[in-house]
């Protein structure tokens, strides 16, 4: 076999693994260490309500805020036993003003913007709860929110508590819409698996609670802050549980535009994440998470992109020097591939919603995007600052 077709063969084989295989790999360890563990099921009967500190950073939310209040203030625990912080430093609309009047929430404002993760930083000194709950500023909570996540904490290896994100997508959603709902549907699907195996690898800030005590600052410039603080709680030797009952919901990017400059803030954060957990590789010191963490977010953002790229050049090269004719079958299948996925953006653009197309679409514009956030990470272009994510207002 020439280097070439090993090249290829590694490349199919990688891309595959990446987002279809761990997936099922994963699948089958779970099935057969059912048979040796007994899954412990949380129960229902007695809900833990410790005190809670519930947290939102927002930033110039003037248009939503007081919706995300009245949400928060409706939610199913104990008044008594729930501080609510709201940190918006460096807000300059109506935010602050919206959120004072509201006796009840503490607002923690500062005159200078310096970014989400460290007005976090700050907020925590101000935390004297066992718990906290994260929540973006954009999204709405299920009622039960915090006594599904709060009852995980009844098992003490348990450090972190991910809860679930959902996509409002009508009927009638752009494709870009639907392509972000089906691919957090993907996302939760692996979450519950990793999660039964043993931790979820890397909450999503819409939604997640952590112990107070193994919270740590982590650094001004960290971009993505709940991926750094979930995997730190994980190097303690702790586990992150998942609460698919505990949700936020928020509508898709209003335009394609939007999601694609976060999805190449999140690369660009994802690599900066990499560098700075190298120590997760080895195996030895982390034998429980290693293999997940490798499979579900290290080769999303470093092979899959690459291989997907070196898995089409090599099939050009292999059919151009008399291949056999297994390649050249490959290469059709490549080409029709990036064919709907050019369909499903022309489609996108239209604002035309196609289930056909804007599958291959969505996955060929996230992979897009991890080349421009590894250029931004290598130049050091992404800030930690957070622009407020322009949100559809309305579904249906």
């Amino acid at each position: 076999m020439t280097v070439i077709s090993l090249i290829f063969w590694c490349s199919i084989f990688l891309v595959c693994y990446s987002y279809v295989g761990y997936g099922l790999l994963l699948y089958i360890v779970i099935k057969i260490r059912r048979y040796f563990v007994k899954i412990q099921h949380i129960g229902d009967d007695a809900p833990y309500t410790p005190e809670v500190t519930f947290m939102v950073a927002a930033y110039n939310e003037a248009a939503f805020i007081k919706e995300k209040i009245l949400n928060t203030l409706s939610l199913n625990y104990p008044e008594d036993k729930m501080q609510i912080i709201f940190v918006t430093d460096g807000s300059s609309d109506d935010t602050n003003n919206i959120i004072r009047s509201y006796p009840r929430i503490t607002l923690l404002y500062e005159p200078e913007r310096k970014g989400k993760t460290m007005a976090v930083n700050r907020a925590m000194k101000h935390v004297k709860t066992p718990f906290v709950v994260f929540s973006d500023a954009n999204t709405l909570l299920n009622n039960d929110v915090a006594l599904c996540l709060m009852r995980h904490f009844k098992d003490e290896t348990t450090g972190a508590v991910a809860g679930e994100k959902k996509i409002l997508v009508a009927d009638q959603a752009e494709a870009e819409g639907a392509g972000e709902g089906m691919y957090w549907k993907y996302e939760s699907l692996l979450k519950k698996w990793d999660a039964e195996l043993y931790s979820v690898m890397g909450a999503a800030g819409e939604l997640f609670a952590v112990r107070t005590a193994l919270y740590e600052d982590i650094p001004a410039d960290t971009i993505l802050d709940d991926f750094m603080i979930s995997f730190g709680i994980n190097k303690k030797g702790y586990r992150v549980a998942y609460a698919p009952d505990a949700y936020a919901q928020e509508t898709p990017s209003a335009s394609l535009e939007d999601e694609y400059k976060r999805k190449v803030r999140i690369a660009a954060g994802g690599f900066q994440s990499m560098s700075r957990l190298m120590d997760l590789l080895n195996f030895f010191r982390y034998p429980k998470i290693t293999w997940q963490y490798v499979s579900h977010r290290v080769s999303r953002w470093t092979a899959a992109p690459l291989c997907l790229l070196l898995a089409l050049l090599t099939n050009i090269i292999l059919c151009v020097t008399g291949a056999p004719f297994v390649y050249w079958l490959f290469l059709a299948a490549q080409i029709v591939f990036y064919g709907m996925a050019l369909v499903g953006y022309v489609l996108a653009k239209r604002q035309v919603k196609s289930k056909l197309f804007y599958i291959p679409f969505y996955f060929v514009f996230m992979n897009v995007a991890v080349y421009q956030g590894f250029g931004r990470f290598l130049r050091k272009k992404q800030s930690a600052v957070w622009d407020r994510s322009q949100r559809q207002l309305t579904v249906g």
